[in-house]
């Protein structure tokens, strides 16, 4: 899992409550088990029109956001079902932090263990982002998870809240896998003494 440190990209303003997995990826995708290459299914419901055209009215279709890493959507971000690949398709689109006043819990999880930062904030915190984040190409934001810090383009900061360990972990680029090989030495020296008292094992 690549690292997160500081991200400063393009925000895109998504004024949508329940955008749920399915809107996120549709089902048509979840045929696949590879990371890679579902960028072009994210948000397909709505990017595209039942001809295959895009949709010019849609946020991420806008020239200003077509390369947005940022996403500043309203309540409850990632409802639905546990898809993993709802992560994995706004990574592989380019998206690396969504900002929202809340997350559905396995939604929120699975972004800390696929590289991408979700962001709660207060609703007062959301308006401001929400604004800045309509300035078109102007509205470029900068993440900085080691101070918690969003800073908009005119300078204003917001501050945020999170978990410590998931902090510590987005910050090195540990996954649960990664997070157990940090202690390979420990694990290796564990199974040499056991080996050793029992053989037969």
């Amino acid at each position: 899992m690549d690292k997160f440190t500081t991200l400063t990209g393009v925000a895109a303003p998504m004024k949508i409550r329940n955008i749920d997995t399915d809107m996120i990826i549709p089902k048509q995708y979840l045929k696949t088990i590879k990371r890679t290459g579902l960028g072009a299914g994210l948000f397909s419901e709505m990017r595209f029109r039942d001809d295959g055209s895009e949709n010019p009215d849609f946020i991420l279709n806008k020239p200003a956001y077509r390369k947005a890493k940022i996403i500043v959507a309203e309540d409850n971000f990632g409802c639905g079902s546990s898809r993993e690949h709802a992560p994995w398709a706004l990574l592989d689109f380019g998206v690396r932090c969504v900002i929202s006043t809340s997350f559905a819990d396995i939604f929120y999880n699975n972004c800390f263990q696929n590289g991408v930062l979700p962001v709660k904030v207060s609703p007062e915190d959301l308006a401001k982002l929400m604004d800045d984040a309509e300035r078109g190409s102007n509205s470029t934001m900068t993440i900085d998870l080691e101070a918690q810090e969003i800073r908009g383009p005119d300078g204003g900061v917001v501050k945020f809240e999170i978990d410590q360990f998931r902090k510590h972990c987005m910050l090195n680029g540990l996954d649960d896998i990664g997070m157990t090989m940090t202690k390979e030495t420990g694990i290796t020296g564990y199974e040499k003494k056991v080996n050793s008292a029992r053989p037969w094992i």
